[in-house]
């Protein structure tokens, strides 16, 4: 593995963890899928945190996957550098044969922000990086989309989407949804039921750097590197779409 920078080491390591995880779901089959889940879950864990031991062993890393002593341990709140982590988002549809909407998150919060981040969606050949962050498509007016999630869509959105004029596009990952909004297959993914920072982090960085909207369902900002990683709500959008759907959620929660 070549290393020129951390936007290029997130890439490669999402990408390699990615790799390893088809390799798993090719050898171990769709039997069962509990066993399934854990061992993608353990192996890829274990990869990205012996790689960054190795790559970057003065930074510290807050995994999905981390014990509730690792996720709890201060030196992480008071380092300058902090890798956030999510081995496999979207356990469910890795289990599920033929389901490509899957990810792995590695993403990098420096100096108070996410400075770096990458989204490998294995099962559809790519990831999407800061390095060359993708251009999202303009909106054209009319009816758009927006990601939801596949079993448990909130009321409200649904609330919204018919306020705004959009329709309900189930997707199972969220780096998978927010991937969706870069590469025009919907153009806005709003979630209010409950995630955590290495839920969002990577592909947060990711819409960031590609200039995509992304915020609170209220406006307010992201943030990372939390003593409480819970980060229960999300809007990200195409910019276009933001005001008008910023609008909108306020109106339902009036």
């Amino acid at each position: 593995m070549t290393i020129r920078d951390d936007h290029s080491l997130a890439a490669d390591l999402a990408t390699e963890a990615g790799e390893r995880l088809l390799r798993i779901r090719e050898r171990t089959g769709f039997g069962d899928s509990s066993a399934l889940r854990a061992e993608g879950d353990r192996a890829s864990h274990v990869f990205l945190m012996e790689s960054l031991a190795r790559l970057r062993p003065s930074d510290s890393v807050l995994s999905e996957e981390a014990t509730r002593e690792e996720r709890l341990d201060p030196r992480r709140l008071g380092a300058s550098r902090v890798w956030i982590v999510d081995p496999l988002d979207g356990t469910r549809e890795f289990s599920e044969e033929g389901r490509s909407d899957w990810a792995v998150h590695v993403a990098l919060w420096e100096g108070g922000r996410l400075s770096a981040g990458a989204v490998a969606l294995p099962a559809q050949g790519r990831t999407l990086t800061t390095a060359q962050p993708p251009k999202p498509p303009s909106f054209d007016g009319g009816r758009f989309r927006i990601a939801v999630s596949r079993t448990r869509p909130p009321e409200f959105v649904q609330r919204l989407a018919y306020l705004v004029g959009a329709d309900l596009v189930p997707i199972g990952s969220a780096g998978a949804k927010i991937s969706a909004v870069l590469t025009g297959e919907v153009e806005a993914y709003v979630h209010a039921g409950g995630q955590y920072e290495w839920d969002s982090a990577a592909p947060v960085a990711v819409a960031q750097a590609a200039g995509a909207h992304a915020s609170r369902i209220d406006g307010s900002e992201l943030t990372y590197n939390q003593a409480d990683p819970s980060l229960p709500d999300i809007l990200v959008s195409l910019p276009e779409l933001a005001t008008s759907l910023l609008s909108g959620i306020r109106d339902l929660h009036r």
